[in-house]
């Protein structure tokens, strides 16, 4: 992973989560979210919470009494989902998932949408995790699939790379489509004191209302944003268009529709 990976910040928050929200976070939170009211949790930690996308469906599928603190690296990320709309009992965080300023079992459940490909040290995520959880406790997270499983997201990487064959942008394809082996997240898992560890891979719709929101987001509200202006100053919106043109070859110009596809992990 490169350090740009990481880089949620500028104009990129808002547009993560006004375009790629939707199309392909909001299904799989509300996936997350019944998982969890299923555990009853009273206390709830959330790492690597982006923009809240997670929060908000955890705050509708969960009893008002259930407090959640919800966590990310990124600064920018939080102070746009803290202002998007108020929610009761919910309390944002800065946190490094890897160091958490929380003192041991003190929470029922961990949650983590797509935040674990993140993480620089898998196992070290993966037990800070465990020791904040309380005995029983349960870390319920997902992770994407191959990139080539997620046709919207393969579509945009491909006309992207394509411009630039020596040396294309691949921040989707390596770090958020670049863990999921299943053993080796088990592996990792298991080395980090989990003990029952299940497994589940979930195809979703995805959908938008044109191929041009497809390609902003992807283009716009990514860390691939970094990388075009890196290799393209100036070039962003043509670039972007051009991802667009692809989409609507495949799918056509909207609404456009596809599927997705995630493993949803349970750790014990």
């Amino acid at each position: 992973m490169k350090a740009t990976d990481k880089l949620f910040a500028g104009s990129i928050p808002a547009l993560y989560d006004h375009y790629l929200g939707p199309l392909i976070f909001a299904p799989y939170a509300d996936d997350l979210a019944r998982r969890m009211a299923g555990l009853r949790p009273a206390r709830v930690l959330e790492v690597a919470a982006g923009t809240g996308i997670v929060t908000r469906a955890l705050r509708r599928a969960l009893p008002e009494t259930v407090e959640i603190v919800a966590t990310d690296l990124n600064q920018p990320m939080l102070d746009h989902a803290a202002a998007v709309e108020p929610l009761a009992n919910v309390l944002w965080r800065q946190a490094d998932a890897l160091a958490l300023p929380f003192t041991g079992a003190s929470f029922d459940a961990v949650v983590c949408q797509f935040g674990a490909m993140f993480f620089p040290d898998k196992r070290a995520g993966y037990a800070e995790a465990r020791r904040v959880l309380t005995p029983g406790g349960a870390f319920l997270f997902n992770v994407w699939d191959r990139i080539d499983t997620s046709p919207f997201t393969h579509v945009v990487v491909a006309a992207i790379a394509a411009l630039f064959p020596d040396d294309p942008p691949r921040f989707l394809e390596r770090t958020p489509h670049g863990h999921f082996d299943k053993a080796a997240i088990e592996a990792d898992l298991k080395a980090s004191g989990f003990g029952r560890v299940t497994m589940e891979t979930l195809r979703l719709p995805s959908r938008a209302a044109s191929a041009r929101d497809v390609a902003i987001g992807f283009c716009q509200g990514t860390p691939m944003r970094n990388e075009i202006e890196q290799r393209a100053p100036d070039r962003l919106e043509e670039l972007t268009e051009i991802a667009t043109q692809a989409v609507a070859a495949r799918f056509g110009a909207g609404p456009v529709e596809s599927t997705m596809q995630a493993i949803v992990i349970e750790a014990r």
